[in-house]
């Protein structure tokens, strides 16, 4: 599992995808979450604007994540 590190909380999944390069653009991002492609704590995502905090879980086709809060 790969770590994510983030400076604020909350933020939304989409832009998780699209800044850490899970994703080339945000309509990429947005695609990936509407496809069902994308799970977060085990579930199927299919909201682009998830507020994602530290802790949380991205799972996608062979890879996962965690996101973690930086000072």
């Amino acid at each position: 599992m790969k770590i994510i590190e983030i400076n604020r909380e909350p933020v939304e999944l989409f832009k998780v995808l699209k800044f850490e390069g899970l994703a080339s653009s945000g309509g990429e991002a947005k695609h990936l979450i509407e496809a069902g492609e994308v799970q977060v704590n085990g579930i199927v995502e299919t909201r682009k604007r998830r507020k994602m905090v530290h802790g949380d879980v991205i799972e996608m086709p062979g890879e996962s994540y965690v996101l973690q809060r930086t000072p």
